[in-house]
């Protein structure tokens, strides 16, 4: 048991959440004597976040569930700069159309894991263009501007990582940093901001943001990064051959979101099962505990409890229903993802490596390739050996479509339109 006597340190430091905080003891004292309001930033780089993004969202919702107030920062005004944290080149430059087009579908994913509407502490959404777009330049350089040095600044690793490498770092790149801590001291002044959280990649930028706050307004400001987490093979998370793995359903379907948790590899069940669902730690000890194919079962939990809060939980009871019947029972669901091709394209037959390609199940037709040799691609569960076959109305099943696999697991509905 932690030594720390608030239930929200607890939660944190038990599931693995806490990498770094500036003052672990002091912060604990406020969780455990006050409500806390704490944010977290996300930059509108995409219609929707990835699951990279969502140890973070659990914390704030971990922080709404035991009494405290989270704010989700919407970076309307930063994402026009784009982050240069240990990135090797500049961002694409978005435009606000295009930014204000991001930000409508990543508010959605938000509606899913935190409280807006309840009458006592409700969660907070907050959009930083709203005081970042209207600065004016020589003010914020004498006000803001004067409390940073370059020296220091040239220091982040953030920094010399892109220095280091002789990748150009812009001037509109650089005052990202400070930005973001203006940020910290703005939420502060509209909503009692006391506390950011973030990767650990973000630990630089957040102590600009508790260094500012007390020069500029004499107060206390506090830090606590989440470790930047990887599987256990080293792939980064929220990753795969094909693409993010979004969190919005109209991005990536539910199915295949449970499929991706259901395929955790099983180094990491119990520590995603403590990081990104809510089962009580004795049952998330029990379920790590078992071994040979009952981890499976584990696995399943697993993708049906993040699921369900991504998604709901009749989507998520769909998707695993979806599974079983195609896995255990050999059914052709209906609920598997679907792609449509043209029914006129498709009368001629469209070429094998083609179809696997289109449907998104290999990235290339070398790999299609490659996969045939293995024995790893199917078309209606019976093997592909001829890389040039064609697939046509001859392969509709009696349900009007062709179902093509990757392996085991992997398997997308093909429909002629």
């Amino acid at each position: 048991m932690s030594a720390f006597k608030s239930e929200l340190m607890q939660i944190l430091t038990e599931r693995g959440f806490v990498h770094q905080c500036s003052d672990g003891e002091g912060l604990d004292r406020r969780f455990a004597t006050e409500t806390v309001t704490g944010y977290i930033g996300f930059d509108a780089t995409a219609k929707s976040l990835h699951v990279g993004s969502l140890m973070q969202i659990m914390m704030l919702r971990w922080m709404q569930k035991t009494g405290h107030r989270p704010l989700a920062l919407m970076g309307g005004g930063t994402t026009r700069i784009g982050d240069p944290s240990f990135k090797d080149e500049a961002r694409k430059l978005l435009t606000d159309e295009m930014i204000d087009e991001n930000l409508v579908g990543i508010r959605k994913v938000f509606a899913n894991y935190l409280d807006f509407d309840r009458a006592e502490r409700p969660a907070i959404m907050a959009n930083n263009a709203e005081w970042l777009n209207g600065l004016q330049y020589i003010d914020f350089l004498r006000d803001v501007g004067r409390h940073f040095s370059v020296n220091r600044m040239l220091s982040f690793d953030s920094v010399k990582l892109r220095l280091d490498r002789e990748q150009s770092l812009s001037f509109l790149e650089f005052n990202y940093m400070i930005l973001q801590a203006y940020d910290f001291v703005e939420l502060n002044q509209r909503y009692n901001v006391t506390l950011q959280m973030g990767g650990s990649d973000q630990w630089g930028n957040i102590v600009n943001g508790i260094e500012l706050g007390h020069r500029m307004l004499d107060k206390q400001f506090y830090a606590l990064t989440t470790p930047l987490l990887t599987t256990s093979s080293g792939a980064k998370m929220g990753k795969t051959a094909n693409g993010a793995v979004w969190l919005n359903a109209d991005m990536l379907g539910s199915y295949e979101f449970w499929q991706f948790w259901r395929n955790t590899e099983d180094g990491d069940v119990e520590r995603f099962l403590k990081l990104y669902t809510e089962l009580p730690m004795g049952e998330i000890a029990r379920l790590a505990a078992l071994g040979g194919s009952e981890i499976n079962d584990a696995k399943k939990i697993l993708a049906t409890e993040v699921t369900a809060l991504a998604h709901g939980r009749a989507a998520a009871d769909e998707a695993a229903e979806t599974a079983r019947r195609t896995f255990e029972e050999g059914a052709l669901a209906e609920n598997l993802p679907t792609i449509e091709v043209a029914a006129s394209e498709f009368a001629n037959g469209l070429g094998v490596l083609s179809l696997f390609v289109q449907a998104g199940l290999v990235a290339s037709n070398g790999e299609a390739r490659r996969q045939i040799k293995g024995g790893g691609l199917r078309v209606n569960d019976q093997a592909v050996t001829d890389e040039k076959v064609l697939v046509g109305p001859d392969a509709l099943t009696s349900e009007g479509v062709v179902k093509l696999s990757l392996g085991r697991k992997k398997h997308i509905l093909v429909r002629p339109l």
